[in-house]
């Protein structure tokens, strides 16, 4: 695919708000983009599950899965002073969230708000603001005139933004609406051979992943999704775990359980072959919908292939589309490698 146009699809992806539980509008979004010859269904989670046939059947069932869902916030409580109490929705540092712009589900915006730093006392400053002590302002005066805007269980996202910065782009929900472009770039190929894909739901906060695998019953299951780059000042070259622009990521263990060693060592194989850059995630950190599957039903071999991305989780994800066609690439080549292992 032309970068301008992985772009501008990625830039839209970006702007809809789905947060863990709310993906509806992302999902929609993905069904009118996919090819004709591609048939979808929605399972009871909410996994968008997309069969496209390749020019033969494989010898081992290919599931590719990238979730749809990103971090974001819920309504716990609206004070009388039309102040709104929330909570995060998967993992998010608070020290990210303060005087952030943010958007509610009814596309009313307002911005997190805490106790002036000018009346905090010594301890307070030195500590890490809790959740409990933050709000969000919308410019309300009451609760009954924020109850106009909002429910108690409505979600809440950063306000959207995609920015050029230099060779990067900044950007919420990187996490993961890159891996679903990828995937959307794998269906509209003519492939080789036959392979599930699956939009998934609620990767944030434990995911929904393991019963699309259920039904799909792959013998081999992917993970599209983004890999925390911390290629920045203060961080040791042994603990930087990926780097922005240096091609796809390979994981051989994380958080969530160890990928099949055959499987990875297959992905460099083919990455040394075809000339594609990538690195080795060098970090035992985090996790993927990866783990969901493999231990669905009888269990399936897993990979992982993630996009490097700065700040995930975050109202300002940074990565370099530099990363998406050897990422492309290398998710094509696994359809035809995978498929006869």
């Amino acid at each position: 695919m032309e970068q301008t146009n992985r772009l501008n699809l990625l830039k839209e992806l970006c702007a809809i708000d789905g947060v863990s539980g709310c993906e509806g509008k992302v999902a929609q979004w993905i069904k009118s983009h996919l090819p004709a010859d591609c048939t979808a269904y929605t399972d009871a989670r909410g996994n968008l599950i997309c069969e496209k046939k390749g020019k033969q059947t494989p010898k081992n069932k290919l599931m590719f899965a990238a979730h749809m869902d990103e971090v974001g916030f819920i309504v716990t409580y609206i004070e009388e002073s039309g102040l709104i109490r929330f909570d995060a929705v998967g993992g998010i540092d608070t020290r990210v969230v303060v005087g952030k712009p943010v958007r509610l589900e009814s596309g009313k915006e307002g911005v997190v708000g805490a106790k002036p730093i000018h009346l905090q006392s010594a301890d307070e400053r030195e500590a890490t603001l809790k959740y409990s002590e933050l709000y969000i302002d919308i410019g309300t005066k009451s609760r009954e005139e924020a109850e106009q805007f909002v429910s108690l269980g409505d979600f809440a996202t950063f306000r959207p933004q995609f920015t050029q910065m230099g060779s990067c782009i900044c950007a919420k929900a990187l996490d993961n609406r890159i891996g679903c472009l990828l995937l959307l770039e794998l269906l509209n190929e003519d492939l080789p051979y036959d392979i599930t894909a699956v939009f998934t739901v609620q990767e944030e906060i434990g995911g929904a992943a393991g019963n699309a695998a259920f039904a799909v019953k792959p013998d081999i299951a992917v993970a599209v999704d983004t890999n925390t780059a911390a290629d920045v000042p203060g961080v040791s070259p042994s603990k930087n775990v990926c780097a922005l622009g240096k091609g796809p990521v390979l994981t051989f263990q994380d958080k969530g359980g160890f990928s099949d060693r055959e499987l990875f060592c297959v992905a460099k194989e083919i990455c040394k072959e075809q000339d594609i850059p990538y690195q080795i995630k060098n970090q035992v950190i985090g996790a993927t919908d990866a783990a969901g599957m493999g231990k669905a039903a009888s269990g399936c071999r897993t990979l992982a292939v993630a996009v490097p991305t700065r700040y995930i989780h975050s109202p300002s994800s940074v990565f370099n589309p530099k990363d998406l066609e050897p990422s492309a690439k290398l998710l094509s080549a696994m359809v035809e490698r995978f498929a006869q292992i």
